[in-house]
C-alpha cells in the first residue's frame, strides 16, 4: 500500500492548458512545462509539534562528516517516476538541499516500511533498461564533488571507480552511489493526441542509489531543488527540459499541499528581489519590517547577510523564525496593534490570543517585509496565527498563537531569520536561477482547481531564455494528504 492509499484523502491532479491570443498567434507551439503535485507530510497544526519538527531539521549532528545540508529534510513530498519500465517513488521536496536520492534494492539494512507501517519502494538499477552507473571521471560526478555532494572509493560503491556520496542530516543520514536514469513529469501542455497530465516529459538525470539510510525519513528518498549541482532543476535545464527556474504555490489549509512547476509562473503583481549568490540557500537581503504600515525600529545591522547572519526562504520549515534583536520588537509591535478587547496571554513562552471567531482575524495587524530593490512581502494574521484549540467547551472561542518564534531556539541560527511555510503559504513563488532572483505574489493557492495559472514558456536551453505569457496551466483537482496522520 502506497502512502496515498494509506492517507486520509485521495489525491487527484489533472493538468489542462489554455492558450492566450499571443500563444495562438505564435508560429511555434510552446514547449511543455513539467509539473509535480506537492503533498504536505505534516499538517500545519500544533505549535509545539511543528517547533519540534523545525528543531530536528536544523539540529547539528556531531561526529559525522556532513556533505551539503544539515537538517532533516522538510514537510512536503512529491511522487516521481523513474526508470524503464517506469516506477513511482515518494520523495521529500527540499529547497534547502541539492541531492536527489532513492533507496536502492541492494540495501539490506534499509527500513522496509516507514513509522506508519507503510511499505517503502526501492530502486533497482538492474531492473531498469535505461539505468547506468556514474564513474568518478564523469563530469557530473566532478561537479557534485565541488559542491560537497560526492566522494569516490566509498564502501557503499560497487567498485572503486564508482561515484559515491555520503549525506548526514540532523536525525537522518544516507550513503550510496550515483546512477543515471530516466525521470518523468506530468506536463502543463500535452502533446498532440496525448492526455493532459500524462507523464510525457522525460529526461535522464543523475541521482543517488542509497545503500544505507536511517529510519527517520517517511518517504522513499529526497529530491533537492537547491541552487547548486547536482540539483534536479539544473540538470533538467542543461538538457533543455526545463528553464533554469521553478515555481510553487502552497495552500493555506491546515493539511497544506500545492504544486511545483518547472518554469516561471507569470502572474500580475509579481515582485522580485536578488538572491544572495554567495550563500548556499535561497538567501535574501531584508531591509525592514512594518506592522500595520508603521516601521518597526530594528537595528539595520541585524539584517546583514553572512554565513551566520541574514534571511533565507525555506519551504521545509513549518513555522518562521526571527533573529535575535528582530523577534522582540516585531512581536511587541503586533501585540500593541491588537485591540485590548482581545485577551492575550503567554502559553509556553509564546504569545497567544483568545479570539471569539476566525472572522475577528481582521482585527489583527498585517506585517510587511521589505527586501532589496523595494520588494514587499505581506504576511496577514491568517498566515502568522495558528489555531491551538478551543478555549471553552462550547468552542465559541479559539485559542490562537503567533507562529513567529525566536531563532535562538534553533542551535546556531540565533542571528538568522528563516521564512518558512507559515509565510510562504498562499503566495506564488518563482525561483529564477537564470537571473538569480526570487519573486512572489499573493495568490489563493486553494483556487488552483478553479483558476488558470499563467506559465512562462519558450526556449528552455541554458543561457538562452525566451518566454511568453500565453501558456496557462489549470489544476482541475488537488487534494493534499497526510502521511504522518495517526
Amino acid at each position: 500500500m502506497r502512502p496515498a492509499a494509506a492517507a486520509r484523502g485521495m489525491v487527484v491532479a489533472v493538468l489542462l492548458v489554455t492558450f492566450g491570443a499571443a500563444a495562438a498567434a505564435a508560429a511555434a507551439a510552446p514547449a511543455p512545462a513539467p509539473a509535480l503535485v506537492l503533498r504536505r507530510a505534516a499538517p500545519l497544526t500544533g505549535l509545539e509539534r511543528l517547533h519540534e519538527l523545525d528543531r530536528a531539521r536544523f539540529a547539528k549532528k556531531n561526529g559525522v562528516a556532513v556533505f551539503g545540508l544539515q537538517g532533516l529534510p522538510g514537510i512536503y513530498y512529491v511522487f516521481v517516476t523513474l526508470g524503464s519500465p517506469p516506477k513511482e517513488y515518494s520523495l521529500q521536496f527540499d529547497t534547502g538541499s541539492d541531492l536527489m536520492w532513492v533507496s536502492c534494492s541492494s540495501c539490506s539494512t534499509c527500513p522496509q516500511i516507514n513509522s506508519l507501517g507503510i511499505p517503502l519502494e526501492f530502486y533497482s538499477p538492474n531492473s531498469s533498461s535505461t539505468s547506468s552507473n556514474i564513474s568518478c571521471s564523469d563530469d557530473r560526478c566532478k561537479d557534485a564533488i565541488k559542491e560537497g555532494y560526492s566522494v569516490c572509493q566509498t564502501s557503499d560503491s560497487p567498485n572503486t571507480n564508482q561515484c559515491g556520496y555520503e549525506v548526514a542530516y540532523a536525525e537522518a543520514s544516507t550513503s550510496g552511489y550515483y546512477v543515471s536514469d530516466t525521470i518523468y513529469f506530468d506536463t502543463m501542455m500535452p502533446k498532440e493526441n496525448e492526455q493532459a497530465g500524462s507523464p510525457s516529459a522525460s529526461a535522464s538525470v543523475l541521482f543517488g542509489c542509497s545503500n544505507s539510510r536511517s529510519r527517520d525519513l517517511q518517504t522513499d528518498g529526497i529530491v533537492g531543488f537547491g541552487k547548486s549541482a547536482p540539483s534536479v532543476i539544473l540538470q533538467l535545464n542543461s538538457q533543455g527540459v526545463s528553464p533554469k527556474a521553478f515555481s510553487h504555490c502552497l495552500t493555506s489549509s491546515d493539511d497544506g499541499g500545492g504544486i511545483v512547476v518547472l518554469g516561471k509562473v507569470v502572474e500580475s503583481g509579481l515582485v522580485f528581489t536578488p538572491l544572495v549568490q554567495s550563500q548556499p540557500r535561497y538567501n535574501l537581503n531584508m531591509k525592514s519590517i512594518d506592522v500595520n504600515g508603521k516601521k518597526v525600529r530594528i537595528n539595520s545591522s541585524l539584517f546583514t547577510t553572512s554565513n551566520t547572519r541574514g534571511t533565507f526562504v525555506d519551504s521545509g520549515t513549518s513555522l518562521s523564525y526571527l533573529a535575535d534583536g528582530v523577534y522582540e520588537p516585531v512581536i511587541s509591535a503586533i501585540d500593541n496593534a491588537v485591540p485590548q478587547s482581545i485577551r492575550a496571554f503567554s502559553n509556553n513562552g509564546q504569545l497567544c490570543y483568545i479570539v471569539p471567531s476566525r472572522s475577528n482575524l481582521s482585527l489583527f495587524p498585517v506585517l510587511a517585509l521589505y527586501f532589496e530593490g523595494g520588494a514587499r512581502m505581506t504576511v496577514g494574521p491568517e498566515n502568522y496565527l495558528l489555531l491551538k484549540g478551543a478555549y471553552r467547551e462550547q468552542e465559541s472561542e479559539n485559542l490562537m498563537c503567533i507562529g513567529f518564534l525566536r531563532s535562538n531556539e534553533l542551535e546556531g541560527y540565533q542571528h538568522i531569520t528563516i521564512l518558512g511555510d507559515l509565510v510562504l503559504r498562499d503566495k506564488i513563488f518563482v525561483y529564477d536561477l537564470e537571473e538569480m532572483r526570487l519573486g512572489w505574489a499573493n495568490y489563493n493557492c486553494s483556487l488552483l482547481n478553479k483558476t488558470t495559472v499563467p506559465v512562462a514558456s519558450g526556449s528552455f536551453r541554458r543561457n538562452t531564455p525566451s518566454y511568453c505569457s500565453g501558456l496557462k496551466a489549470l489544476v482541475v483537482a488537488l487534494i493534499s494528504i497526510n502521511i504522518f496522520a495517526p
